[in-house]
C-alpha cells in the first residue's frame, strides 16, 4: 500500500467474504449501516462462511473513527484502517482491498443506499455467470428506485455514464452505483494496479478487469437517495479529469514513441516548408498550394463573418463557387479557422499537412496493433507503410484530402464491431494473432452504439474527403466479399448485426449530411461529374516502378507513367510487390490474408482504367473500370487513385510477416526474413518535398491600391486569368484578407448546358486568347470584332480594372491587352492597370 495507514485489528486469517466501506466523516450513520452488514452476515452463517467487515476512516474529522473502534470492539470481526488524511474515496477503497483476505470483497457506500440485502443478488450472480466481479447496475431494467435523486443530480449522472461509456468501459450503463461484489484476488489485483484517489476509481477498476479479460456482470438492485450524499457538483468535474488522466495512463510508452516517430519523421518530410512559410512553396504542387490555401482563407472568413461556407463569389466571379462541390475540407478548414486567421492560411496549410500524415499513420498503427498483432514495433511498420506509401506522399504534394485519412481506419474498426454483433467481444480477430485493446476481452459490442458512432464517422469523412471515402468503401466491400467466400460461417454470423448497424449509421449520417450535399449536387455552381481525359488509368508498369519521391525513384522514370507528380498513385516498387506475394504464399492459410490479397488484386486491376496496355506492345484490352467508369459517382473518380486502396493491405501483410519474424525461435528465419523486409522498403522511403520561393506580391494589392478601381460587385480581371496551371491571383487574395474578388479562377465547376464539371471557370474567348499570348508569347493581329469581344467578356466578368503582373512574355500581353481596351495601361504599384470601369468604358482614367 503507498497510503501511509494505521490498521486496527488482526487482518492476517483467510476468509469467505470481506466487507469494505469507505467512510469519510459518517458519524451520523456509520454505526446503524456496520448493524445491518454484521446482522445480515450472522443470520446465514453457512452461505457467508468466516467474514471481516473492514471500515476506512478516510481522514474524517468527527467521531467515524470513535464510533468504528466501539463496534470493533463488540464484533472481533470488524477491523478500522485510518488513512493518512482525507484522500478521497479512490484512496480509502485501495486501503481496504489491499488490506482484505476474502475470497469475495464486496465494496458499499457507508450510506447503504443499496441494502445489504442486494448483497444476495451479487453472490448468486457471481457464482452462477462464473463472472469476476458482479456490480449494481441503478440503469438495469429491472432494478429499482426507491427514493429518486434531484433531477438535476441523475441528469449529470446520466450524462456521465454515457461518457464513461464512451471513452472508458463501452457497455457497462452504471459504474458508479457504490455496490460491488469482485473475486478477492482479482479485486486485489485490480486495486494494487490503481492509481486515482477520487470516485473515478469505480471506472478505473472495470477498465482494469476489462482489459485482463476478466467478466463483469451488471446485476439489477433497490437503490434509495439518501440524504448527505458527500457527491458534490464539482466532483463530476473532478470525475472527468481523472478520466483524462486514466486515458492518458492506458496510453503505453511504446506507443508515444511511435507516434513521436511518425510526427518526426512528418516533420522531417516538409521541414523545407516550414523553414520558409513566407515564400516556401511545394516545388510539385502545380497551383494546389494556392488553391488549398485559398480554401483555407476563404472558410475561415465565411465562419468569422457568419456566412454561407458552402459558398462564395470571390473566385469565379461573378456566378462564383460551390464550395461543398470542391475540396474544402470543412472537417479541417472550420476547426481551424483560428489558426488561420491569426497565423494565416500558409500556416494551416503546412500543419494539415504535416499533422494529418502523422495521424494516418498512427490511426493505421492502433488499428493494426488493435486487431492484428501482438508486437507495436510490427504494427508500427504496418501504420508507417499504409500512411507513407508512394501514393501517399504523391498526394502530399497538394492533396491533403488523400494524405489526411485518420478516419478510416476508425470507419474500418467500427464495421467490423458491428460485424463481431452483440455479443462479440473487442480485441483478438481471426486471422491476427493480437489481443487487442480498447476495454478488452469480455467487453460486448453494442450494434447501437456502433452503428451511430459509424454514422457520425462516415458524416465527418464526407466533410473531409468523399472520394477518399468511397474508394474505402470500395476496398472495405472487396475485402468483405472475399472473407466471406473464404469464411462463410462468420459470414451468416456477421450479417445480420452488420446490415443493421448500417441502417442505423445511415440514419444517423443521411440527415446530417442532406443539406450539404443537396447544395453540392443541386445547388448554385454545381455540375455533373468531372472531365479526367481518357489517361486517368495506370500503367501495369507503375506498380514495379518508384515514385519520384521515393528514394530509389527519380522524376524521369515516374513522370511517364503518371498523369502528374501529384498523381502517382501506385509506384510500390517491385521489390515491395514482391515481398507482398512472398507474404500472401507464405501466409496463405489465414483467410484474412487471403481477402487482402484479392482486394489488393482487384484494386490493382480497377485502377487500370476502361482500357490498359499489355506493357512493350501495342495490344490493349478492356479493364474492369469500363462497368463503373459512366457510373454515378464513379464518373468523377480518378481511377488510378483506386490504387490506393493497396497501401493499407501492404501495410497489414507486413505488420503481419514482421509480427511472426519478431518472434520466430529460429534466429537465421528472423534475421533474413527481417532483412527482406528492410529490402523492400528502404527503396520506397520518403524524401523531403523539394520547396521553391514564391514570387513577391505586387504592392498594387499588398497596399490595397486596387481599392480605387474595383467598387462593390466588381472584379480584377488578372493577365492572364487564373486557371488551373496558373493560379497566383489566389495567393494574393488569401494572403492580403480576400478583399477583391477576380475573374476565373481554379475550382470545379459547371460547364455547358449539360453542366459537365470542369477544372476552372467556363472559359471565355478572351480568356482563351490571353493564354494563348501567355504560352506563345507573340500579340496575334487582332480583327475588329476582338474589342467588341473584349468589352462583352468583361462586362460578364464584371470587371472593375484590368491588371498585367510582371511575367514571364510580358510584353506580348501588354500589346495585346492595349490593342483590345484601346488605349495604354497605367503603371501603378508595380503593375499595368486599366481601369474598365463597371461595362468597361472606352475612355482612359480612373473613376472619382
Amino acid at each position: 500500500m503507498s497510503e501511509t495507514a494505521t490498521v486496527s485489528g488482526d487482518l492476517s486469517v483467510a476468509v469467505d467474504l470481506s466487507v469494505v466501506v469507505p467512510a469519510y466523516n459518517e458519524e451520523a450513520r456509520l454505526r446503524p449501516t456496520l448493524d445491518a452488514i454484521c446482522a445480515h452476515l450472522r443470520a446465514e452463517p453457512g452461505r457467508w462462511g468466516s467474514w471481516e467487515l473492514i471500515v476506512v476512516d478516510d481522514g474524517s474529522t468527527d467521531a467515524t473513527a470513535k464510533i468504528a473502534r466501539e463496534a470493533a470492539a463488540e464484533e472481533p470481526r470488524i477491523h478500522l484502517i485510518s488513512g493518512d488524511g482525507n484522500r478521497g474515496k479512490g484512496s480509502a477503497l485501495r486501503l481496504g482491498v489491499l488490506a482484505s483476505y476474502g475470497r469475495r470483497v464486496l465494496v458499499t457506500d457507508a450510506d447503504l443506499a443499496t441494502p445489504i440485502e442486494e448483497l444476495d443478488r451479487l453472490d448468486k450472480q457471481l457464482a452462477a455467470e462464473d463472472s469476476a466481479a458482479a456490480i449494481g447496475s441503478r440503469a438495469h431494467p429491472d432494478s429499482r428506485i426507491e427514493v429518486h435523486q434531484r433531477r438535476m443530480r441523475e441528469w449529470l449522472g446520466r450524462m456521465g455514464n454515457r461518457l464513461i461509456r464512451a471513452v472508458a468501459v463501452p457497455g457497462i450503463h452504471d459504474t458508479q452505483c457504490g455496490f460491488k461484489l469482485f473475486d478477492g484476488d482479482r479485486a486485489r489485483a485490480a486495486f494494487a494496479d490503481s492509481r486515482l484517489d477520487g470516485w473515478g476509481i469505480d471506472v478505473e477498476i472495470l477498465r482494469f478487469f476489462r482489459r485482463e479479460g476478466w467478466p463483469v456482470t451488471e446485476v439489477p438492485v433497490r437503490w434509495s437517495h439518501q440524504a448527505g450524499s458527500k457527491v458534490r457538483p464539482l466532483d463530476y468535474g473532478r470525475v472527468l479529469l481523472e478520466l483524462v488522466r486514466l486515458k492518458a495512463r492506458a496510453v503505453r510508452r511504446a506507443d508515444l514513441a511511435v507516434l513521436g516517430l511518425f510526427l518526426v519523421a512528418s516533420v522531417l518530410l516538409y521541414k523545407d516548408l516550414w523553414a520558409d512559410l513566407d515564400r516556401g512553396y511545394l516545388a510539385d504542387a502545380g497551383s494546389d498550394q494556392n488553391q488549398w490555401e485559398w480554401f483555407f482563407a476563404v472558410t475561415a472568413d465565411n465562419v468569422a463573418h457568419l456566412r454561407n461556407p458552402l459558398f462564395t463569389t470571390l473566385q469565379g466571379h461573378p456566378e462564383g463557387v460551390n464550395l461543398m462541390a470542391n475540396t474544402v475540407m470543412l472537417g479541417l478548414s472550420v476547426p481551424f479557422t483560428p489558426v488561420t486567421l491569426l497565423l494565416g492560411p500558409t500556416v494551416t496549410w503546412a500543419l494539415v499537412l504535416t499533422l494529418g500524415l502523422a495521424a494516418t499513420a498512427a490511426a493505421w498503427y492502433w488499428l493494426i496493433a488493435r486487431r492484428l498483432v501482438r508486437n507495436r514495433w510490427a504494427a508500427a511498420l504496418g501504420g508507417a507503410l499504409a500512411a507513407f506509401a508512394p501514393p501517399m506522399i504523391s498526394h502530399g504534394n497538394a492533396h491533403p484530402n488523400f494524405l489526411v485519412l485518420f478516419m478510416i481506419p476508425l470507419i474500418v474498426d467500427r464495421a467490423l464491431r458491428l460485424c463481431e454483433g452483440e455479443g462479440g467481444s473487442e480485441g483478438n480477430r481471426e486471422g491476427g494473432t493480437g489481443r487487442g485493446g480498447g476495454a478488452g476481452a469480455g467487453g460486448r459490442n453494442n450494434v447501437v452504439r456502433d452503428g451511430v458512432l459509424l454514422g457520425l464517422f462516415a458524416t465527418y469523412q464526407i466533410f473531409l474527403g468523399e472520394e477518399a471515402l468511397l474508394l474505402a468503401v470500395m476496398g472495405m466491400l472487396l475485402f468483405a466479399l472475399s472473407y466471406a467466400l473464404v469464411r462463410r460461417d462468420v459470414a451468416r454470423a456477421a450479417w445480420r448485426p452488420l446490415l443493421r448497424g448500417l441502417g442505423i449509421a445511415a440514419v444517423v449520417c443521411l440527415p446530417l449530411v442532406a443539406f450539404p450535399l443537396a447544395w453540392q449536387f443541386f445547388g448554385p455552381q454545381s455540375y455533373t461529374s468531372v472531365l479526367h481525359g481518357d489517361n486517368a488509368g495506370n500503367s501495369l508498369l507503375a506498380f514495379l516502378q518508384f515514385a519520384g519521391r521515393s528514394l530509389m525513384g527519380s522524376d524521369e522514370g515516374a513522370d511517364p507513367l503518371a498523369m502528374n507528380r501529384t498523381e502517382q498513385n501506385a509506384f510500390y516498387g517491385w521489390p515491395l510487390i514482391a515481398l507482398a506475394v512472398a507474404i500472401v504464399v507464405r501466409l496463405w492459410r489465414l483467410a484474412l490474408v487471403k481477402a487482402l490479397a484479392f482486394t489488393a488484386v482487384v484494386a490493382a486491376f480497377l485502377s487500370l482504367g476502361p482500357t490498359f496496355r499489355i506493357p512493350y506492345t501495342d495490344i490493349v484490352l478492356p479493364g474492369p473500370w469500363r462497368a463503373l467508369a459512366h457510373q454515378p459517382l464513379f464518373e468523377s473518380v480518378i481511377e488510378s487513385r483506386v490504387a490506393m486502396i493497396c497501401a493499407p493491405v501492404l501495410g497489414v501483410l507486413v505488420a503481419l510477416a514482421a509480427d511472426r519474424l519478431l518472434v520466430t525461435r529460429e534466429r537465421v528465419h528472423r534475421v533474413a526474413g527481417l532483412a527482406a523486409v528492410a529490402a523492400a522498403l528502404l527503396p520506397v522511403l520518403p524524401t523531403p518535398y523539394p520547396v521553391r520561393e514564391r514570387a513577391e506580391i505586387p504592392a498594387f494589392f499588398t497596399e490595397g491600391m486596387y481599392r480605387a478601381y474595383v467598387f462593390e460587385d466588381e472584379s480584377v480581371v488578372t493577365v492572364p486569368l487564373p486557371h488551373p496551371g496558373s493560379a497566383e491571383a489566389l495567393y494574393w487574395q488569401s494572403a492580403t484578407g480576400l478583399g477583391f474578388s477576380v475573374a476565373g479562377g481554379y475550382f470545379n465547376g459547371p460547364w455547358g448546358p449539360e453542366r459537365m464539371g470542369i477544372y476552372g471557370a467556363t472559359p471565355r474567348h478572351t480568356s482563351n486568347l490571353l493564354n494563348d499570348v501567355r504560352n506563345s508569347g507573340r500579340a496575334p493581329v487582332l480583327a475588329d470584332g476582338w474589342q467588341k469581344q473584349a468589352r462583352a467578356d468583361l462586362e460578364a466578368w464584371k470587371a472593375g480594372v484590368v491588371v498585367l503582373v510582371p511575367q514571364h512574355n510580358e510584353a506580348a500581353l501588354y500589346e495585346t491587352v492595349e490593342k483590345l481596351l484601346g488605349r495604354p495601361g497605367e503603371r501603378v504599384g508595380g503593375v499595368w492597370v486599366w481601369d474598365v470601369g463597371g461595362a468597361a468604358p472606352t475612355g482612359g482614367g480612373v473613376r472619382s
